[in-house]
């Protein structure tokens, strides 16, 4: 699927997600919104996906908030219609169950920072910028931003941040550790995909387990956290995954998770046991 906002490809199991409608700044207008929400949709359900990379074309990653729509339709309806509408996309991210490669080729603002943040792991180009902006326009965070930034960066930076429309270089968010590595511009596109064709050759099912489990850690109590691995991991071992995985340490072995999956998919859709 492609149009002037957003391209979207397959490139082996990584769905690539690529925003390029530069004279806007990969702002979030309408179209691209739509677009984004379907691919998250359907590759949340398409096992062929194992991996997602989401990246902006041109000096911006994403600019946040489209000034059109926002000028048109902020009355309190059609603002909240929006943002029920976003909010079970930018929650698919969240829990979806499989990674999250995230490339910040440019500005990050506003809603288009809470974007990167909803991925699982954010590499940045050199120049890249990641900048608060919701109160310059008199608004509180949105796309996440409020759920991601404190548990990446810690409560009190995050409020300081935001309250003060600050700026973070891919420097300083290397330092915090709000993204995994900083390359060069022209290194960026390359590396970051790179990475997420090794995650999608990886166990994406204990993967998705994992993210399932993790996301609720800073909401349940040691116990509780406890509790759902003792639940996880006799999931994790049932997969043909770690069957594979398992399989290619004790051999000593190259496993091949990919191919492990397409069993288990095969199984589940024959209806029948594994055993």
């Amino acid at each position: 699927m492609s149009d002037n906002h957003i391209d979207i490809q397959m490139d082996g199991h990584v769905l690539v997600i690529r925003f390029t409608n530069d004279k806007m700044r990969n702002a979030l207008s309408p179209a691209m919104r739509d677009g984004l929400a379907k691919a998250i949709h359907e590759a949340a359900d398409d096992h062929t996906v194992r991996a997602l990379y989401i990246t902006g074309s041109g000096k911006s990653f994403c600019a946040g908030g489209d000034f059109d729509t926002l000028s048109k339709f902020n009355d309190s309806w059609s603002t909240h219609n929006r943002f029920r509408h976003m909010s079970a996309f930018i929650a698919q991210m969240i829990r979806m169950p499989k990674p999250i490669v995230i490339g910040v080729n440019g500005y990050a603002v506003g809603g288009g920072m809470g974007l990167a943040l909803a991925g699982d792991v954010i590499f940045a180009a050199e120049s890249a910028k990641f900048m608060a902006g919701f109160m310059r326009l008199g608004a509180m965070p949105d796309y996440g931003t409020m759920y991601s930034l404190p548990r990446l960066v810690g409560m009190a930076r995050a409020k300081n941040f935001l309250f003060s429309n600050g700026t973070w270089t891919a420097a300083e968010a290397l330092q915090m550790g709000l993204v995994a590595g900083v390359l060069p511009d022209d290194e960026l596109d390359a590396v970051a995909l790179k990475h997420a064709h090794e995650l999608a050759a990886g166990p994406v099912e204990a993967m998705g387990i994992t993210k399932m489990i993790m996301g609720r850690s800073f909401e349940q109590s040691a116990e509780e956290m406890l509790a759902f691995e003792a639940l996880g991991q006799p999931l994790a071992f049932r997969t043909e995954a770690f069957q594979e995985g398992f399989g290619a340490a004790r051999d000593k072995a190259k496993a091949d998770f990919p191919a492990a999956s397409d069993r288990e998919f095969w199984h589940l859709n024959q209806g029948g046991d594994k055993t």
